[in-house]
């Protein structure tokens, strides 16, 4: 069952979170963490987000995030989606680390 829609607009104030894969890891290690508070920095800039508050956690991720412009999807669409390719890269799998030996546990 998909997600009811989210209603967005100019101003408003969101608690997003993502979690990993069947509750899997989306950190591993230290520079995991560091290379999503970037890109929430990265992000946050190109899509005039603000975040205001934000909680990593090793198998999932919290935000309190402002949306001057009401972009709230696009700038989930956007973190989700490059934090994927760069966890990847930093990690050398492709989408199943568990294929790639990554221990997730």
């Amino acid at each position: 069952m998909s997600r009811p829609l989210r209603i967005e607009y100019p101003g408003a104030w969101y608690h997003a979170m993502n979690r990993g894969r069947r509750s899997e890891k989306v950190f591993l290690k230290k520079r995991d963490y560091q290379t999503f508070i970037e890109l929430l920095k990265e992000a946050s800039e190109l899509w005039t987000v603000n975040i205001a508050a934000f909680s990593l956690m090793p198998n999932h991720y919290h935000l309190l995030i402002h949306t001057p412009k009401g972009n709230l999807s696009r700038f989930m669409r956007h973190v989700n989606g490059v934090y994927t390719q760069r966890f990847n890269k930093n990690n050398k799998c492709e989408g199943n680390c568990s294929k790639a030996g990554i221990n997730q546990s």
